[in-house]
């Protein structure tokens, strides 16, 4: 897998696939690492940077005939897919304010 592809799955995980997520925000290179993407450690602190609250935005504006298509429910209109624990938009972004709180964890 080309670097640059590795970095659009990434982030297109990173968007709508909440355990990857969670396990970023835990451990951005063992997340990476388990996930098979060929991605370097700058490609990886640079993914750290994103907004966490701007791929829940993403996440929440999906269309429902993907989140079908990727075999998920959503509960809310726009496409929301169930979140961990009941947890709403603004408590998952107020937790981290940027995916893997900025850090690369080796």
């Amino acid at each position: 897998m080309v670097s640059e592809r590795a970095v659009q799955w990434a982030i297109g995980k990173l968007a709508l696939d909440e355990k990857f997520r969670a396990r970023f925000i835990a451990n951005p290179a063992a997340a990476v690492w388990e996930a098979g993407l060929p991605l370097s450690p700058v490609e990886v602190d640079a993914l750290t940077a994103v907004p966490l609250a701007a791929l829940t935005r993403f996440s929440e504006s999906v269309h429902p005939s993907i989140w079908r298509r990727l075999g998920r429910t959503s509960t809310r209109a726009h496409g929301e897919p169930d979140r961990p624990n009941g947890e709403t938009g603004s408590q998952h972004g107020a937790r981290e304010a940027r995916v893997g709180g900025g850090r690369c964890g080796a």
